[in-house]
């Protein structure tokens, strides 16, 4: 019978000694010198908490760690920069693939060969030598696999190619009975399927080949307009995305910023709207489709122009570093004037919001497109997603998710049921029924079909799990075979 993504473990890792002996990479148990900082997550309020860590150098490793907690029926988590974890993991084997960081570029083929321990800038930058350029994401300490595996939206790229997880032509998977497995369309086209929207719930990515487009620079950044100004924005903005092809993309983020010296000075502490731009085609279009914003009100500040791809990241000014933070997001079936006044009663001067941003992003254009090798992202056809957050730490959480609650449920009316996977956060999707309705029936049907075949145990539960359909009891793992 498959284990519950809520059963508590009862099973110790008696035998982590024998584990060490067979991985070549660092094996850590609580309160050992270095699990604290192995265990160390993106959001400072989540806490990590597994049985024991290993920290993978070769993909050798992963098997074996995956085998130990097979033997043992305990759940595998899997972390890079740890940017989406809901679970503590108490009772798991985490496996730790920062070590697992190589990057190849092959130009010829305009592809990137990707470890599962490398993040987004490390990409962009060894692409940026051959004035190719990946479907990041907006943060480019982002990990790479696990943003793409969640469907990856490109600030940049996604309207005129789709989603990052259209672009993947291969993966190297181990599953949960250890085997190592080169997946593709061919290969295996199921598997291939379901990871690549369906995240983290199949098994252990050691390697993904994806593609990467010319593009050296680009035509981009930020404007920032004084909040008072915002009721007079957003209804511009909604109205002048319109006209936009699908080479620009752009975003509106209501914030309010601290005090940091990171920040450019005339942000800092300040409460503003900040419009996000990006044009891949000539410098000159790009000002021309940009002017009428620029023409709405007077801004702060005013980055966009053209730069370096490898300065992408300068467009949304993510926090690189790990911080406390509560969030929220939600897919948006439409802006009408009616959803932008609720937007800026609850964003804009008078609103009281404690929050740092909320953010709405426009998605259409390839996004709302099938691959020529579909796949389980669920959020096709829908213009928008919203995501909120908070920055503070325990003090502050009943003040964060109150005023996160009574976002979510005054935008609630334009809201879809189907969500970004990427944008779940700890408060959503840990109900399996819940999951259902974030990727649909069919694809959770599908999902919960496949996940019985390649993880019939559901060792792979620690975060937005979709158990494995139930016909009959799962039949327990046979020895994995050796791998090539």
């Amino acid at each position: 019978m498959a284990i519950s993504d809520t059963s508590p473990a009862t099973v110790l890792p008696v035998g982590a000694s024998e584990l060490a002996a067979q991985v070549a990479g660092p094996v850590f148990l609580p309160g050992d010198d270095g699990y604290t900082e192995e265990a160390g997550v993106y959001n400072l309020n989540l806490l990590l908490e597994p049985a024991l860590i290993v920290g993978v150098t070769s993909e050798g490793d992963v098997q074996a760690a995956v085998r130990f907690a097979a033997e043992r029926q305990m759940p595998v988590a899997v972390k890079n920069t740890g940017q989406q974890v809901v679970r503590p993991g108490h009772g798991a084997l985490m496996i730790s693939t920062r070590r697992l960081d190589a990057v190849t570029i092959d130009p010829d083929n305009r592809t990137a060969r990707i470890g599962p321990g490398v993040h987004w800038e490390q990409v962009i930058a060894e692409a940026a030598k051959f004035g190719l350029a990946p479907m990041n994401g907006s943060s480019p300490a982002m990990g790479a696999i696990g943003d793409t595996l969640g469907g990856g939206q490109s600030v940049a790229w996604s309207r005129s190619k789709g989603y990052a997880a259209d672009h993947v032509l291969s993966l190297d998977v181990v599953t949960a009975d250890g085997r190592l497995r080169h997946v593709t369309a061919d290969s295996d086209p199921d598997l291939f399927w379901a990871m690549r929207g369906g995240k983290d719930k199949l098994g252990v990515v050691t390697a993904m080949v994806c593609e990467l487009f010319p593009q050296a620079e680009i035509y981009g950044g930020g404007v920032w307009f004084a909040i008072h100004h915002v009721a007079e924005v957003m209804p511009a903005w909604r109205e002048w995305l319109e006209t936009l092809p699908e080479e620009a993309t752009t975003a509106v983020a209501v914030q309010h910023l601290p005090p940091v010296p990171d920040l450019p000075a005339p942000l800092r502490g300040a409460s503003v709207l900040h419009l996000r731009f990006t044009h891949l085609g000539s410098p000159v279009e790009g000002r021309r489709l940009f002017a009428p914003m620029r023409a709405i009100a007077p801004s702060i500040l005013d980055t966009v122009s053209v730069m370096p791809y490898k300065s992408i990241g300068t467009v949304y000014l993510d926090p690189p570093e790990p911080t406390p933070y509560w969030d929220r997001g939600t897919m948006l079936t439409g802006l009408p004037k009616e959803a932008l006044n609720e937007f800026v009663a609850l964003t804009g001067p008078d609103s009281g919001s404690p929050l740092l941003s909320v953010e709405i992003r426009q998605l259409g254009g390839a996004m709302d497109r099938q691959p020529t090798s579909p796949n389980a992202v669920p959020t096709r056809g829908l213009p928008f997603v919203m995501f909120a957050f908070g920055v503070g730490g325990p003090e502050e959480e009943e003040l964060m998710r109150g005023y996160l609650a009574k976002l979510i449920s005054g935008m609630e009316p334009w809201s879809a049921d189907r969500k970004m996977i990427n944008f779940l956060s700890a408060d959503e999707g840990t109900d399996p029924e819940e999951l259902r309705a974030v990727y649909g029936e069919q694809r959770y049907e599908r999902l919960a079909r496949i996940k019985k075949t390649y993880d019939p145990l559901n060792l792979f539960r620690t975060n937005h799990n979709i158990p494995p359909l139930r016909s009959g009891a799962a039949v327990p793992l046979s020895p994995p075979p050796v791998s090539n």
